[in-house]
């Protein structure tokens, strides 16, 4: 799964000339144009970076920015028309990684954006690492302490969701959203069956546990 990228801009030419250029680069755009849309989208589709527009209609991007820290450590790339150092400031107080001023050129965006990839994975090359776990996006391979995984299309998209959001808390409806592309059933316990599948193919080998339970919210995958 290529990285998604999450982008909120109130100019619908903007925002769909974003999602065009993400999109012929081939990542994963989901897009909003005010701030509660886009903050229930970040809760519910976990992105991996998201690009935020300051001048929002309801929120604005500060208070957006803020409210996104409360659960996501996701990258926020901060677009704005203001360049003064109060408002870089005010914007990197509140939770922003990276900061570009408007009218910017496209490929400059591109490139802050895989800059943040390679800060939050070590790799735009197609891979992501957390703890001894190792995934090749393009093979569709992963590895824990070197040994091939046997996961099927599934786990392999589920272990992907926890080391793409390590240490971060992701509830049973987020999980089934990331992964099967559709809402969570309450009374369902697919979720916890299909994770548990997971724990006993990275386990196998007597590795210790990374993913851990936490009651009353979900699982994250935490190295101790």
């Amino acid at each position: 799964m290529s990285a998604r990228i999450l982008v909120v801009d109130d100019s619908v030419g903007v925002l769909s000339s974003i999602c065009r250029a993400l999109g012929l680069e081939g990542y994963e755009v989901l897009a909003a144009e005010d701030g509660e849309t886009a903050l229930r989208a970040a809760e519910l589709e976990l992105p991996d970076i998201i690009i935020l527009d300051v001048m929002l209609p309801d929120i604005d991007g500060l208070e957006v920015c803020r409210r996104l820290r409360l659960f996501t450590s996701a990258p926020i790339l901060f677009l704005t028309a203001r360049d003064t150092v109060p408002d870089r400031v005010a914007g990197l107080d509140k939770g922003a990684d990276d900061y570009l001023v408007k009218p910017f050129a496209l490929a400059e965006l591109l490139a802050r954006v895989r800059a943040l990839l390679r800060r939050t994975t070590g790799s735009d090359d197609g891979s992501l690492a957390c703890a001894d776990i190792r995934i090749n996006l393009s093979t569709r391979e992963a590895f824990r302490d070197g040994v091939l995984l046997n996961l099927s299309p599934q786990q392999f998209e589920l272990l992907v969701a926890f080391v793409r959001h390590h240490r971060q808390v992701l509830t049973r409806e987020q999980l089934c959203q990331y992964v099967w592309g559709y809402s969570f059933e309450g009374e369902s316990n697919f979720v916890d069956v299909a994770v548990m599948e997971l724990r006993k193919k990275i386990e196998a080998n007597g590795g210790k546990r990374l993913i851990q339970t936490v009651r009353g919210f979900g699982y994250a995958l935490r190295e101790s």
